[in-house]
């Protein structure tokens, strides 16, 4: 029986009427709410551009690393080593939700983005649905690989834009340059933004750096 579709909010213009369609995923243990303040200023922003975002809230789950307690997760961790150790069918069991919103949207441009374990699903869907996507953000994220899923082949061409702190404490720096690395490995051009001091968070400098990318996908032409 399939899972009925995850509560969401809606922010910007409406899924008729809109020109980029943001699907913002929060962190873990999080819910939209999280980053509903950054998307009301930057679908402000952007006008009259007609931006849309919708924060879908993660399932509620338990998380190994957090004692097996129950909370708003993407995907069960099993420890915090990168690249991460994750449970795979609830990775894939949140994908599946993502893909459901993805198709809704009427936009003619959908941009995945998250911040930390969102940003993360975020780019494991997106890499696996090229050709329904306009780009690919990630704040303090980093790439889901094992042995058994490697990072896909680039086949379609689109920007990822990667964002992380240099004192990110909870998803080291070093998890973005491997995110970097290896998706270059398979042909991909992130492009990699650091900001000196910041730890597992947004900054103002970094909002400013979201829209103008945001910008930038917006009046792209779609190949």
């Amino acid at each position: 029986m399939e899972s009925p579709p995850l509560p969401k909010l809606e922010i910007g213009a409406s899924s008729e009427e809109a020109e980029l369609c943001v699907l913002l995923m929060h962190g873990l243990g999080a819910d939209g709410h999280d980053f509903a303040d950054v998307a009301t200023l930057l679908s402000k922003a952007a006008q009259p551009r007609k931006w849309r975002f919708v924060l879908p809230h993660a399932p509620k789950m338990e998380v190994t690393i957090n004692m097996g307690m129950r909370m708003p997760a993407w995907y069960d961790i099993i420890d915090l080593d990168h690249p991460r150790s994750v449970n795979w069918d609830t990775v894939a069991a949140s994908a599946r939700h993502i893909e459901v919103l993805l198709e809704a949207e009427h936009a003619k441009k959908v941009v995945l983005a998250g911040f930390s374990q969102g940003a993360a699903i975020a780019l494991h869907v997106g890499l696996r649905r090229p050709s329904e996507i306009a780009g690919i953000l990630m704040m303090s994220g980093y790439l889901l690989e094992s042995d058994e899923h490697p990072c896909p082949k680039k086949s379609a061409e689109f920007p990822i834009g990667i964002m992380h702190g240099s004192d990110d404490e909870v998803i080291p720096f070093s998890a973005a340059e491997g995110t970097v690395a290896a998706l270059e490995g398979s042909g991909f051009s992130p492009t990699l933004k650091v900001y000196p001091g910041m730890a597992h968070s947004v900054c103002e400098e970094e909002i400013g750096d979201v829209l103008a990318w945001l910008e930038q996908v917006s009046s792209r032409t779609l190949a």
